[in-house]
């Protein structure tokens, strides 16, 4: 459920830094033209919104976020979706491109250094503590809870953590912690991960949030960006020395995490594959998903398009316009198509005759004739080809696309280009 309010909060002298520079290799050609925090998620929204929403609703009216590899698509997505914060109402949202304010060889070089470089920006608005965000994961947090621990506990620094089994947490950077949580140690990615003191069975891993009290982050950042052996990065050099020379504690997601009636799990992912991706947003068409997208108690802000509703024509046998078990977005058009199980974003419009199924169709994809698609995920813009199939044959597949050892492919249009040239 989500928490109740506070007669006192600390998000209002809060600001949120979102962290949104990356370009998440992993997610293939879906971040060639995009950075990994403005992919596509969930029919409507981008990743960075659940980061964004999460400071909202928690009540964090400052917001800034740092960008860097082709941020185009995001910035645009940021201008358009999150201009309604106002100066006149104590508000703030900006964007911070790698601009080599600092030094004009200089770009961000780190985590740690995105930050340093946007001092003066940050200080102008004298908030009395920095929120710390990675702006590419799926999650829902109420930031004002992990506020209240870290005033509470009088932590130079408060770590995000997500409480996963032992050995699953092997690629996690781990907190090694006392019985009150107090970190002892930072390891990155251990081979023997070290248990929780009352729950030996699980590890904390980081979740990349931070809270900071602002003048000892900006004493922390000055220290490190006289460092020349330091990479600049919170995870490797910041945390540790922090974690070795004053207090840091963890603080685990379980306590703030927001959950709707409907939500059985404390729900958060890393769609950083194209599998994890394909899985948490084809989740999404079950019945009783994991994650909650309709909840109004805790809204998922974003850019929305004006748009006609969606709409299914045909009633023809092998001619029916229909969907199952499936989202789909305004805009978009099943025309004598057969939907399962699949998630389409804004303005999809499928043609006579087609099979999909267990498909993310990303906005404005246009479908063929006689397509048949299964475990599919469709970039922005594609237009398929008449009668082409997918899914049926796994080496023809793995030659025309990129496909995943779970057998999902992913479909751009340059490798539409090369099947047709």
């Amino acid at each position: 459920m989500p928490p109740t309010p506070r007669h006192f909060r600390l998000a209002r002298d809060a600001m949120a830094f979102v962290l949104a520079g990356g370009r998440g290799s992993r997610l293939m050609e879906l971040t060639d033209r995009r950075a990994k925090p403005g992919v596509f998620f969930g029919g409507k929204t981008r990743i960075i919104d659940f980061a964004l929403s999460n400071a909202l609703n928690s009540g964090i009216r400052r917001i800034g976020v740092a960008t860097q590899y082709k941020a185009h698509s995001l910035i645009r997505h940021l201008t358009r979706g999150w201009g309604f914060l106002r100066a006149e109402r104590n508000e703030s949202f900006d964007i911070l491109p790698a601009s080599q304010r600092v030094s004009e060889d200089a770009w961000y070089r780190g985590t740690a250094d995105a930050v340093y470089q946007n001092i003066d920006i940050i200080a102008s608005y004298m908030p009395k503590y920095i929120v710390v965000l990675a702006g590419d994961h799926i999650y829902k947090m109420d930031y004002e809870v992990m506020l209240q621990q870290h005033a509470e506990s009088g932590a130079d620094v408060t770590l995000g953590c997500l409480e996963v089994p032992r050995m699953e947490a092997t690629g996690f950077g781990v907190m090694h912690v006392d019985e009150h949580d107090t970190i002892r140690s930072f390891i990155e990615k251990p081979a023997d991960p070290p248990g929780i003191p009352d729950r030996p069975d699980l590890a904390l891993a980081s979740m990349g949030i931070y809270v900071f009290t602002t003048q000892f982050l900006f004493d922390l950042l000055e220290r490190d960006a006289a460092d020349p052996a330091s990479e600049h990065d919170f995870g490797k050099n910041l945390i540790p020395y922090v974690v070795q020379h004053g207090k840091a504690v963890a603080h685990r997601f379980s306590a703030s995490c927001v959950r709707s009636r409907q939500e059985s799990e404390a729900y958060w992912r890393d769609v950083g594959t194209v599998d994890a991706y394909w899985e948490a947003n084809i989740d999404l068409t079950a019945i009783t998903p994991a994650l909650d997208i309709y909840d109004t108690d805790w809204p998922i802000w974003t850019y929305s398009e004006l748009t006609a509703p969606a709409k299914f024509v045909h009633d023809e046998d092998g001619r029916r316009g229909h969907a199952i078990s499936s989202l789909v977005s305004g805009g978009c058009i099943v025309s004598g198509t057969e939907l399962r199980r699949s998630l389409l974003f804004t303005g999809v419009r499928t043609h006579s005759y087609s099979q999909i199924e267990e498909a993310v169709i990303l906005p404005y994809v246009t479908v063929g004739r006689h397509a048949r698609l299964k475990r599919v995920v469709i970039d922005r813009g594609v237009t398929v080809p008449e009668g082409l199939v997918v899914g049926q044959d796994p080496e023809l597949d793995a030659q025309r696309f990129r496909r995943t050892d779970k057998g999902v492919c992913l479909i751009t249009q340059p490798m539409i280009d090369r099947l047709q040239a």
